[in-house]
């Protein structure tokens, strides 16, 4: 058998337990991205699981910044930052997104995943203790394996069980603790306040992902920390530039020393290209709508409140979501893929969720409005989550 042969063998093995287990994936064909109706699969459909929370994908402005930085410097940085790569707009938009969450410095990275594995390890290690929420993002959870640091991982939303896992672990060297904002899967907020109370009398530091969070909570969009008051008070924040602010990228910001030693240590930040001209100008121009234009953030709660209300009177368990984000449980596992095929059938397009994405048991379907979603197109959506689950017997 030729080494090929062999290669083809064994993964079709491994894909075919993907498939007994209910776990394999596939990529589906979407004609037009981040449209409040596109077609997927050759099907028009109105769109749910989209991260473009705001419609700034295809806002204007942002084209036009877009367009311009690409007429003017190209579409590519051609290197590394610490090489030939740090164009002066990487210099401005760190400026402002250090401003815009009251942090003394930013650094941009390419990927928000690349932040997380990259920032993590680079300021904590053996001898280090780093305490993780039970459902911190994956991008998290793969920064503390790479870190060589012990983690201990803390009851989901729980500052009692941090405070005494902290107390537990005094002696340790250093005392990182991780959360998300908002949490991707379930939408539910972390007691911040709570959690930044017990960092403090503890001696540890707060990292907080706030890639969902971003743009949408706060008075002006400035995230979790602005919607409890604490604003500048959070050591570490990372968040996206690809999901609420329309572009592409991400961000951790904190101390000067911070951004300094990530720049020094971070593999993910010193070994990877730096983003195309057409992507930092897009992402100021986003950081500027986000103060002009309040009026998307309002439109996006608007929908979010008709679909929450919808989906709920209908009988859908939404579980504890507080945000912007609606998982649709589904009790029978085997239903999710399903229940997502025939909406999308059904002229609806909301993605299923299902292990190793969430725990066993908490299989459901992610559910987003955008800002740019017209009534109509949600009461669209609201008739074939109506149809499809009293056929399927989900709700009755």
């Amino acid at each position: 058998m030729s080494a090929s042969d062999s290669l083809r063998a064994a993964l079709s093995t491994d894909l075919d337990t993907l498939r007994e287990a209910g776990q394999y994936r596939w990529l589906r064909h979407f004609d037009s991205l981040q449209e409040p109706v596109t077609r997927v699969d050759g099907r028009e459909v109105v769109l749910l699981s989209s991260s473009n929370y705001l419609g700034l994908a295809r806002h204007p402005r942002l084209v036009a910044a877009a367009r311009e930085a690409t007429a003017r410097h190209g579409t590519a940085s051609g290197s590394s930052r610490l090489i030939a790569g740090n164009h002066p707009l990487y210099e401005e938009l760190e400026e402002a997104l250090a401003l815009f969450v009251g942090a003394e410095s930013a650094l941009v990275f390419a990927t928000g995943y690349l932040a997380n594995v990259g920032m993590i390890p680079a300021i904590a290690g053996e001898g280090d203790v780093i305490f993780s929420d039970a459902l911190a993002h994956a991008s998290l959870v793969d920064g503390c394996r790479l870190s060589r640091a012990r983690t201990e991982v803390f009851r989901h939303n729980d500052p009692q069980t941090l405070e005494a896992a902290l107390r537990a672990n005094a002696e340790a060297r250093r005392k990182l603790v991780l959360v998300d904002g908002v949490y991707s899967m379930d939408g539910d907020l972390s007691p911040l306040p709570d959690l930044l109370a017990v960092c403090e009398r503890e001696g540890a530091w707060l990292l907080l992902d706030d890639s969902h969070g971003t743009g949408v909570l706060g008075e002006r969009g400035r995230g979790t920390a602005e919607h409890f008051g604490l604003a500048g008070r959070v050591p570490i924040q990372m968040g996206t530039l690809g999901k609420s602010l329309g572009s592409f990228g991400a961000w951790v910001a904190g101390p000067r020393e911070l951004r300094e030693t990530l720049i020094n240590r971070a593999r993910g930040f010193i070994f990877t290209c730096a983003l195309p001209p057409a992507a930092l100008a897009s992402s100021l121009a986003a950081l500027r709508v986000l103060e002009d234009e309040p009026e998307h953030r309002a439109r996006l709660w608007e929908n979010t409140r008709h679909l929450r209300e919808g989906l709920r009177s209908l009988g859908y368990d939404l579980g504890g979501s507080e945000t912007h984000i609606l998982p649709v449980f589904i009790a029978d596992a085997s239903q999710v893929m399903p229940f997502c095929e025939a909406l999308l059938d059904a002229g609806v397009f909301a993605q299923g969720i299902r292990p190793p994405s969430v725990p066993e048991g908490a299989s459901r379907l992610r559910v987003c409005a955008m800002a740019t979603h017209a009534k109509d197109q949600l009461d669209r959506a609201l008739e074939a989550f109506d149809r499809v689950g009293r056929r399927m017997g989900i709700i009755s």
